[in-house]
């Protein structure tokens, strides 16, 4: 199994997010039996607000380990959570045979509830927790931590949201996955102020491609405080307002060029927010030359 902060770099990986319909799994079905093939580092599973699609994030993972061969992490928030919640949610884990998990503080639900039972007001503290889980257990949890290049909405002071950052790292996190982003500069220079700081844990690159004009809003607002560089709003500007095909190819090819220079920057891996879609993803991949994950790895492109 490769593990997500392998020392064979770069990993490549992909996000899913459990469906709600009988239609939407049958659709997601056939994009990790289309994306499988790559052999990826591994697959994240969102969890929703709150822990709102608990079950659902629970039923694909099993799903994942029982009926292919990548691993599967999920996403576990701890907003709206008790630490006996979480207990419980770490020991039918560790049945399952998860190894690693992806630890978030997350959003409250949008109606509120359950927020007045959180123990928990950091995602470091929840690190702490799995941490003493694996202690109290004999657990061996992998975990994986959030990274803002471009700032948290939260937390406009950048020095203050790299504190948040070595906090959780200093609590046992393994490894960082960002969020969205569309400015390799900003992420390089994120880069390496981390390791100023002593963050010397593996830093996953996230990437998502722009695929409507539509999707450039949800963007915006998945991923408060992005950047859209100017270039890139002059190509999407360039296209016909009714044409969503031209939109794809800017972003298929503006996310392709990101990928490419990230791995000319020796990036330790790349994390493909797929919104449960492939074509975006397989023409990328594809772009960078090479057939699978692991052969990209072993080109140490």
């Amino acid at each position: 199994m490769i593990e997500p902060d392998s020392s064979v770099s770069p990993t490549i990986s992909f996000e899913f997010f459990p469906p709600s319909t009988p239609k939407g799994w049958a659709n997601l079905d056939r994009r990790i039996t289309e994306l499988e093939p790559l052999e990826p580092s591994f697959v994240s599973v969102t969890y929703g607000a709150g822990g709102s699609m608990r079950e659902r994030t629970h039923d694909l993972v099993v799903r994942l380990l029982q009926e292919t061969e990548i691993p599967a992490v999920p996403h576990l928030t701890c907003v709206g959570h008790t630490g006996a919640e979480i207990d419980g949610i770490l020991d039918r884990y560790a049945m399952a045979g998860v190894e690693t998990i992806l630890a978030l503080r997350g959003d409250a639900p949008r109606d509120g509830a359950g927020s007045e039972r959180g123990e928990f007001e950091f995602a470091a503290d929840l690190v702490r927790h799995i941490q003493r889980f694996n202690d109290r257990n004999g657990s061996s949890f992998r975990i994986g931590v959030a990274g803002f290049p471009e700032g948290h909405p939260d937390t406009p002071n950048t020095l203050e949201g790299m504190a948040h950052l070595k906090a959780k790292v200093d609590a046992g996190a393994d490894w960082i996955c960002t969020q969205l982003f569309f400015d390799n500069h900003a992420f390089l220079d994120w880069r390496d102020r981390c390791r100023l700081e002593g963050i010397d844990v593996p830093i996953i690159a996230g990437i998502m491609p722009i695929s409507t004009r539509k999707s450039v809003v949800r963007m915006a607002g998945l991923a408060a405080g992005t950047v859209f560089p100017a270039s890139l709003q002059r190509a999407l500007g360039r296209a016909s307002l009714d044409d969503e095909d031209a939109i794809a190819e800017v972003g298929l090819h503006w996310a392709s060029e990101q990928c490419r220079d990230l791995l000319d920057h020796e990036v330790d891996g790349i994390h493909f927010y797929t919104l449960n879609k492939s074509d975006a993803t397989l023409r990328i991949h594809r772009s960078l030359g090479v057939r699978t994950a692991r052969s990209l790895r072993r080109a140490n492109v």
